[in-house]
């Protein structure tokens, strides 16, 4: 398989918490060096998805894998951008330190940052537009410049697969304008992106393929093969429990 490998596999993989199913026989194969969107309702099994191929959670079953390897083997080459709201911006440190985490991967937690860190996360903050930002509490940044120094601390991770949760939520016009940039220069250079998406009308302009997720995959491919009205209608319908059982 070689250099056809696919970045990410997505084997069989269902989740349940409790009698609830969030994910159910979920087949999906990510290509390398591309931009792919997972798209469905609020309840899809979206995050629970992306946190099941993380590690964070565990299926009940299947298993995922990461340039044919489980993600333990290769960590070092994913990065992960959550939902802003799942951080805590009150915590008391500057833009340039939670950009600088994203190095911790490379240098261990207890070795200090040498030049080429140093450069490296301001290189990420200069391409995201938030270097002038440097020295300000994360507390004091809107809802877009936030988006933006996760965005950078993913940066400079180097990784091989950005894993992004909704990195559009709540953001302006211009920060989405620099956020889409910024995916695919990645992609150009070889890098593979997955994102949480919700917004029907830009998929076709942001996104290589796409995934339509309702508890189970509606369709997954190309953005012009399977961004299909037919399959948006099934992805955007109510799924029963029951239904997801069969």
């Amino acid at each position: 398989r070689g250099k056809d490998m696919y970045a990410i596999e997505m084997l069989n993989i269902t989740k349940k918490f409790g009698d609830f199913y969030a994910n159910k026989d979920i087949t999906i194969q990510v290509k390398n060096n591309e931009i792919h969107a997972l798209l469905g309702e609020n309840g899809a099994g979206k995050s629970t998805l992306i946190k099941s191929m993380l590690g964070f959670l565990t299926p009940v079953s299947g298993n995922v894998l990461f340039f044919g390897k489980p993600y333990s083997a290769v960590r070092k080459r994913i990065a992960y951008v959550p939902q802003k709201g799942s951080v805590d911006w009150d915590f008391p440190t500057d833009v340039f330190d939670v950009v600088m985490m994203g190095r911790y991967g490379e240098l261990g937690i207890l070795k200090r940052p040498k030049k080429e860190d140093f450069d490296k996360v301001e290189q990420a903050l200069e391409e995201v537009g938030m270097l002038s930002f440097a020295h300000r509490q994360i507390s004091q940044l809107s809802g877009g410049q936030q988006q933006r120094v996760f965005l950078a601390r993913a940066l400079v991770q180097n990784a091989d697969i950005y894993i992004m949760d909704e990195p559009f939520q709540g953001v302006d016009a211009k920060t989405e304008k620099s956020i889409v940039s910024v995916l695919q220069r990645l992609r150009n250079l070889g890098k593979t992106v997955i994102v949480v998406h919700h917004d029907l009308q830009t998929v076709k302009s942001y996104f290589d393929e796409v995934t339509l997720l309702n508890i189970k995959v509606v369709a997954s491919g190309p953005v012009q093969e399977v961004f299909t009205e037919n399959n948006i209608k099934q992805t955007y319908r109510i799924v029963s429990q029951k239904e997801a059982e069969l």
